[in-house]
């Protein structure tokens, strides 16, 4: 065993810079839910029903859909900043990569927030009633797809993950940007 190794085993499952923000977004992303579930459960069968409870579920898929393109622009910027045509850049390079240690240190928290919007947005689609239509069936499939994703992620502090979670991730933003806008 090298002293990697050694100090990966040590750290924990996820690193100590980036475990506060960590707990911090699961504290907001469970008080989120826990809320909102609440309002919910209250809701009359009538109002669950109606025009106006679809723009509620429409709404946290709105949210969960800006906070994953937050997250995935960690992904543009890597993919951007190695193009070869910013090899003489340095200026650019340099904003760029200010730009990625950002959407990077706070990639994981935008993402714990992201699902529990997900979470809220498939919750209020079952009790508004589900219809097998395009849209609800890719919904379904971008979730199951979803489901690897963040195991993944511990998988990947731990540099145990061969690429799964880029790739899991990758296939959910295809079947979620499908599923948004078509």
């Amino acid at each position: 065993m090298n002293t990697r190794e050694i100090k990966v085993q040590k750290q924990g499952w996820i690193p100590k810079k980036e475990r506060v923000w960590i707990i911090v977004a699961i504290i907001i992303a469970v008080s989120i839910m826990f809320w909102e579930l609440k309002g919910l459960s209250q809701l009359s069968l009538t109002t669950l029903h109606s025009k106006q409870f679809k723009h509620t579920f429409k709404g946290f898929g709105s949210s969960a859909r800006i906070a994953l393109f937050f997250v995935l622009a960690y992904y543009v910027l890597l993919r951007i900043i190695r193009l070869r045509m910013l090899k003489g850049q340095s200026k650019v390079k340099k904003w760029l990569s200010t730009l990625l240690r950002f959407t990077r240190r706070w990639h994981t928290p935008a993402a714990i927030i992201a699902i529990a919007f997900i979470i809220l947005h498939t919750v209020a689609v079952f009790m508004h009633g589900f219809k097998f239509d395009f849209n609800n069936i890719s919904g379904l499939v971008s979730l199951l797809v979803l489901l690897p994703v963040p195991i993944s992620g511990l998988f990947r502090y731990q540099r145990m993950d061969r690429k799964w979670h880029l790739r899991s991730g990758i296939a959910f933003a295809i079947l979620f940007l499908i599923h948004s806008f078509l």
